[in-house]
């Protein structure tokens, strides 16, 4: 830092200039009162010289001794011209021609010449500037005229006169004086600017020092202050300063922390944007929501869904709220955008968006519309045979006993398919509700997934189907419920026969990985749907009847199988193709 651009140099600056100015005023008063002073002192003693040169000359008039005894006494740097008369000029002997005034200087000048005219005692500085170079005043002389009485008809003057120059070594001297005054003024006032600026700007060195260390979030910062003016007083107001900071700062801290929890632990997606759209802050279902968009990858068409653009636009213009649906990737979303107004609430800064994911909701609306319309239909079928053939028997339509026996054999077996319906739902609504008890046994997989598939042997051979089970590794023993797993399979190979086209093949595979096993029942029959693929584990999800082999179940079982492996804490998940076949996949990870 330069000195001048520094609080020392400034107040070192401006104490020198003020004593450089109270200096050169007093200077300038001094050499006038010292001037003026001399002046008078040798105008006076000049004219009493002049009294007494001309009580001497009056003295000796007729004797000629008095001419003498005036040039004995009159000396350097004086000088006297003794006018007898107008015509008659005596100068002292010593006096150089360049120190005469010439007589008609005396005579022409209006004041010296009342010496003559008036008798009068003239005391005047006399400018030679119509006589010698202008110059300064130093070129001037002091002249004192007094009259001379000769004889009653006979008066002349005495003049005696002395150069200003003399005057020239005195104010040089005084000058000088005040030079080295001046000199030693500045360097006392130097000393003393330093030391007090350091004194002041030592403390301000610190606290620039601590205003530093605040900006960085150090507000444990302190200044010591050493004393009671207000250089300590300033320091007392910084401390306080920081600590107030600190207070303020863990305050937006915690506050910051509490916000960000809250919009954390949110279900619903936040984002706050500027007036021109600009995201500022957003939640992690916000984020997840903006991955999702835009759908091809880029931003061609801006962050964020052009109908919640559309939204932003209209809050910020009409300054309301708005509400719209959208829908990105197959979920289905409700935008709520409000304005934010600044702090005077006059005008609008931007707008806050609340993002609720409604697709699970929609399912379930889904699902349950499903689930009446579905049971209403698996039971409107039973029913109505049953009220048809029970009808029958009572009109006594069957006319012979066989008859009456196949009839009664069709109302019993849809008094099974109802009670399986609802034996069926009743198990599944206890899975959903965690009510379900699992038989964890030792079990050697291989012989179990064996024994399983032999079971559908004769079914897959009277519908030209190849069964066949594939162990990669023998003697697994695994922990499991028997029984639960065994409805799993069931499920999984009935389905497979059961839209598996004649001459087709089954897999069932059995391996080891890694965290457990997997069985997986591979067939090549007609496959599923991509669309339907989201939906096979749902309540009631049948396929299309018109490529299953024989008669439809109860849309139930994939559901059951699913709840059966989440109580295990594994996975069935499926992959298929339509036309190509489907791979449903079992995984039971080991028992901790």
């Amino acid at each position: 830092m330069r000195l001048w651009r520094s609080v020392v140099g400034k107040l070192w600056m401006t104490i020198l200039l003020l004593v450089s100015f109270v200096l050169i005023i007093l200077t300038i008063l001094l050499i006038q009162f010292f001037e003026k002073y001399h002046v008078d002192q040798i105008e006076q003693s000049l004219s009493d010289t002049a009294e007494k040169i001309s009580g001497i000359i009056e003295s000796h008039r007729n004797d000629g001794l008095g001419e003498e005894i005036v040039f004995e006494i009159v000396d350097d740097p004086m000088a006297v011209a003794i006018a007898y008369d107008k015509e008659r000029f005596h100068y002292s002997p010593d006096t150089n021609e360049s120190n005469k005034i010439p007589p008609y200087v005396f005579l022409n000048d209006k004041e010296l010449g009342k010496v003559f005219t008036e008798q009068k005692v003239i005391k005047k500085e006399l400018s030679m500037s119509d006589v010698h170079d202008p110059g300064s005043r130093f070129k001037n002389y002091i002249v004192a005229g007094v009259p001379l009485h000769l004889n009653d008809n006979e008066t002349g003057a005495i003049f005696i006169y002395q150069s200003l120059g003399v005057l020239k070594e005195t104010t040089k001297q005084t000058a000088n004086l005040i030079l080295l005054a001046a000199g030693i003024a500045i360097v006392l006032t130097t000393f003393f600017a330093f030391f007090l600026s350091t004194r002041i700007t030592a403390p301000l060195r610190k606290m620039k020092e601590a205003a530093l260390e605040l900006s960085k979030g150090n507000f444990d910062t302190r200044i010591p202050f050493l004393s009671h003016d207000e250089i300590g007083e300033l320091a007392i107001a910084f401390n306080q300063m920081g600590k107030r900071l600190k207070f303020n700062m863990n305050v937006l801290r915690q506050e910051k922390e509490q916000l960000t929890n809250i919009l954390s632990s949110m279900a619903d997606g936040v984002m706050t944007f500027s007036r021109d759209g600009t995201i500022l802050i957003t939640n992690p279902p916000a984020e997840r929501f903006l991955q999702q968009w835009p759908i091809d990858g880029s931003e061609a068409n801006g962050p964020i869904p052009p109908e919640m653009a559309e939204l932003l636009g209209q809050a910020v213009a009409d300054e309301k709220e708005h509400t719209g649906e959208l829908s990105v990737q197959g979920r289905y979303y409700v935008v709520i955008v409000s304005p934010l107004y600044t702090h005077d609430q006059k005008s609008v800064r931007g707008a806050v968006a609340v993002i609720r994911d409604m697709t699970e909701e929609r399912q379930l609306d889904k699902l349950r519309i499903d689930f009446v319309a579905n049971v209403s239909h698996e039971l409107r079928t039973p029913i109505a045979m049953l009220q048809g053939y029970s009808e029958a028997i009572i009109d006594d339509i069957a006319g012979s006993e066989e008859e009456k026996q196949e009839i009664i054999k069709i109302i019993y077996d849809e008094s099974l398919r109802i009670g399986r319906l609802v034996n069926e739902l009743l198990d599944l609504a206890r899975m959903e509700a965690g009510h379900i008890t699992l038989n964890f046994e030792e079990v050697d997989v291989g012989a179990f997934v064996d024994r399983i598939t032999s079971k559908f042997q004769t079914i897959a051979r009277d519908n030209n189907i190849e069964l066949k089970s594939h162990i990669e590794k023998e003697d697994i023993i695994f922990s499991l419920d028997p029984d639960k797993i065994e409805q799993v399979l069931t499920n999984l190979i009935d389905n497979a026969i059961r839209y598996t086209h004649e001459n087709g093949k089954i897999t069932v595979t059995q391996s080891v990985v890694k965290g457990g096993i997997t069985i997986s029942v591979e067939d090549d029959g007609t496959g599923i749907p991509e669309e339907d693929l989201p939906f096979v584990f749902e309540r009631f999800y049948k396929a299309d009847k018109a490529r299953t082999r024989g008669r439809a179940g109860t849309g139930l079982g994939l559901a059951i199988a699913k709840n059966i492996v989440n109580a295990h804490q594994g996975q069935l998940t499926v992959a298929s193709k339509l036309g190509e076949g489907t791979t449903f996949t079992l995984f039971l990870p080991n028992r901790k």
